[in-house]
C-alpha cells in the first residue's frame, strides 16, 4: 500500500516526486480548495510545488501556508475541502512524505486512503482556460489565536523549548513567549537540517535536563520535525514518559473518556474510561470522531478535539506550561503509579503469517491480551522481519508472566 498508518512516508526519490503531483491532482478533483503546508526539510519546497501544480492542473485553488507545523495545516483545513502537509514527521532528513486531512482536522481514514490509491491511477487535467490558482495565506495566526484563547498561565514561569530545527520553530516559541512565559530556545531555527534525531526520545535529549537545571526552568517542551508530537521534562530536569504525560493531561483536564493505543500503560485505566486503538495517531483520531474527550499515544501525539482531531504539539506545549504554572509537575509525576514494562523481539521472516494465524486482522496492529493485573501486545514490525512483544504487569512477576504468555503464543504460531 502507498499509505501507512500516518500518511505517505518514504526516502526522497522519484516515486515520491511523482506521487506528490498525483496527490495534488486528485485532491482538487474539479474546482475545489486545498490548503498546503510543509516542514523545514530541504526537499519539502519541491514536493509542495508539485502538489500545488497538481491542484491547479485540475482546476482547484491551492492555499499555500508555507513552513508551518502539521497541526496548523489541520486546524486551517476547516473552511476548505482538504489539507495536505509535506512532512516525514519524526523520520530522518532523507525521508519526506504527505499527510492528508479532512476539514475537522482528522487524517484521511483507511477507507479514504484506499479510495485515493485507486484515484491516483487516473488523473484529470483541465484545459488552459480553466486552470486553478495559487494564493498565499497566514495559517499561523488563527491557529496561535485559538490556542491562546484556551490556555491561561497562572503565574510567570520559564521553559526550555527544543524544536529540533523543525516546523515547530514557526509557532511554539512565539506562542509561549506571547503568553508571558520566559523562554530558552534550543534548535529553534528552521534550518532544514536536524541538530538531533527528530524523534523526541530520551536518548536523544540528554542535554535538556542539564539546561532545565542551569536555567532554573519550570519545565521543558520538545517537538519532532513537524510538531505534531510534544514530549516534556519536569522542573527537576527529568524526562517524562509518554504514559505519565497521558495521565497528567487527563487528570488536569478532568477527562473521563480517553482514547489511546494498544501499547499504552494500564495506569490510564485507573482514572478514566479507555478505548484502545492500534498503534498510530490516525487510529486515535478516527476513534475520537465517535467517542472520547481526549486522546493520545505514548510517543507524544496528543489529540485535543476542542482544537482539531490532529495531534497538536504546540497546543500540548502551551497546556503543559499552564499545568506547570499551577502544579508542581515533579510532585505530580512522582505520585503516579508506574508498572514494569518488558519488551522482546524475535527475528522471523514469517512474522505476518504468524500474526494472521494468531487471529490478528492486521499483523502490524497485532493482538493484545488483557488481564486484570497485566497485558501483552504481540505485533509484526512494519519495517523489519520481526515480531515484537510488549508486556506490562502490576508487579515484575506479572509482567514476566505476561511476556511468557506472549512468547508461548508466538512459539505455537511458529510450529502451527
Amino acid at each position: 500500500m502507498l499509505f501507512g498508518s500516518s500518511g505517505i512516508r518514504r526516502k526522497f526519490d522519484q516515486t515520491l516526486i511523482d506521487t506528490a503531483l498525483k496527490i495534488g491532482n486528485v485532491l482538487a478533483s474539479g474546482p475545489s480548495d486545498v490548503i498546503i503546508g510543509m516542514d523545514t526539510r530541504t526537499t519539502s519546497p519541491l514536493l509542495a510545488h508539485l502538489v500545488i501544480s497538481g491542484i491547479m492542473g485540475n482546476g482547484g485553488t491551492a492555499h499555500v501556508a508555507g513552513v508551518v507545523p502539521t497541526p496548523t495545516v489541520a486546524f486551517n483545513t476547516r473552511p476548505v475541502k482538504a489539507g495536505c502537509m509535506i512532512t516525514a514527521s519524526h523520520n530522518p532528513e532523507e525521508y519526506n512524505g504527505l499527510k492528508l486531512f479532512n476539514p475537522d482536522g482528522s487524517s484521511f481514514t483507511q477507507i479514504q486512503q484506499k479510495e485515493m490509491e485507486e484515484l491516483l491511477k487516473i488523473l484529470h487535467y483541465t484545459d488552459w482556460q480553466h486552470l486553478g490558482k495559487e494564493c498565499v495565506i497566514d495559517a499561523l495566526a488563527p491557529h496561535k489565536q485559538a490556542i491562546s484563547d484556551k490556555v491561561h498561565i497562572d503565574h510567570e514561569i520559564s521553559v526550555v523549548i527544543d524544536c529540533g530545527n523543525g516546523a515547530g520553530c514557526m509557532l511554539t516559541p512565539r506562542l509561549l513567549s506571547d503568553a508571558g512565559i520566559r523562554t530558552t530556545c534550543i534548535n529553534c531555527n528552521p534550518s532544514g537540517h536536524f541538530a538531533r534525531p527528530s524523534e523526541p526520545l530520551p536518548e536523544y535529549l540528554g542535554y535538556i535536563g542539564d539546561m532545565v537545571k542551569r536555567t532554573r526552568a519550570d519545565c521543558a517542551v520538545v517537538h519532532d520535525g513537524d510538531a505534531d508530537r510534544m514530549m516534556a521534562f519536569d522542573n527537576k530536569g527529568r524526562y517524562i514518559g509518554g504514559d505519565h504525560l497521558l495521565m497528567l493531561f487527563t487528570k488536569y483536564m478532568g477527562a473521563k473518556r480517553v482514547v489511546t493505543t494498544s501499547d499504552a500503560s494500564m495506569i490510564i485505566d485507573e482514572i478514566a474510561e479507555v478505548h484502545r486503538t492500534p498503534v498510530g495517531d490516525a487510529y486515535v483520531s478516527e476513534e475520537l470522531l465517535n467517542w472520547g474527550e481526549f486522546g493520545g499515544e505514548p510517543s507524544g501525539a496528543w489529540v485535543f478535539p476542542q482544537i482539531s482531531l490532529c495531534p497538536d504539539g504546540p497546543f500540548a506545549a502551551a497546556l503543559f506550561c499552564e499545568i506547570a504554572s499551577e502544579w508542581d509537575i515533579a510532585e505530580e509525576i512522582d505520585g503516579m503509579p508506574s508498572y514494569p514494562i518488558l519488551r522482546e523481539s524475535f527475528h522471523t521472516t514469517s512474522a505476518r503469517e504468524i500474526l494472521a494465524g494468531l487471529g490478528a486482522s492486521s499483523p502490524t496492529d497485532g493482538i493484545r491480551i488483557s488481564e486484570d493485573d497485566g497485558w501483552c501486545l504481540i505485533r509484526a514490525s512494519g519495517t523489519e522481519p520481526k515480531i515484537r512483544i510488549t508486556a506490562e504487569g502490576k508487579s515484575l512477576d506479572r509482567a514476566k508472566a505476561m511476556l511468557a504468555k506472549g512468547k508461548e503464543l508466538v512459539r505455537q504460531g511458529k510450529t502451527a
